[in-house]
């Protein structure tokens, strides 16, 4: 037990290390691929961010989504990428080859579909190497370059934010 809470103070000061080293810079290119982070624990649904991919006309081979749970659950495996805490390592490393793969991925945006405040779900969102990241309202504001505020229930309402934000921000075509 007290290696696990070790393990959690050195993760969090790697989070803060790389929050406080990040750096925001919003360019006007479009978004051509998306990465998507979620808790699968407060919503497993993969099918809706195919949906919002399509609508912010992104390609589906574009498309990459993990999810995570706290749980250690052996029926999850039934989903292609689910990842657990015991895929990360002291210090924010990543003992998964495939979850290392996606976070060295350069997608133009990264949605990061939570709210509950688990350590390894904000590390994931700070080790993306994403050019632009989403989120919804957390307690660490560093942790995406657009926030919205809504309930994670209501993702049809995230969705069009999302879209009207990005048309906004000249990242992606409004074809209408």
């Amino acid at each position: 037990m007290i290696l696990k809470g070790f393990k959690e103070k050195s993760n969090k000061k790697h989070l803060n290390k790389l929050l406080s080293q990040r750096e925001v810079s919003v360019t006007d290119s479009k978004v051509k691929s998306l990465g998507v982070i979620l808790n699968i624990d407060e919503v497993d649904d993969f099918e809706l961010f195919r949906v919002l991919a399509a609508h912010l006309n992104v390609r589906p081979n574009r498309l990459k989504i993990i999810a995570f749970s706290a749980n250690k659950k052996d029926t999850l495996s039934s989903w292609d990428a689910c990842y657990n805490p015991k895929d990360f390592g002291w210090s924010g490393t990543i003992k998964n080859i495939e979850l290392q793969t996606f976070l060295s991925t350069k997608f133009d945006a990264l949605i990061s579909y939570y709210t509950t405040e688990d350590l390894e779900l904000k590390l994931l969102t700070a080790k993306s190497e994403a050019q632009f990241k989403i989120g919804i309202l957390q307690t660490d504001e560093r942790l995406n370059d657009l926030i919205i505020n809504t309930n994670i229930k209501e993702f049809n309402v995230f969705k069009a934010e999302v879209h009207k934000y990005l048309t906004i921000l000249n990242k992606i075509k409004n074809e209408q």
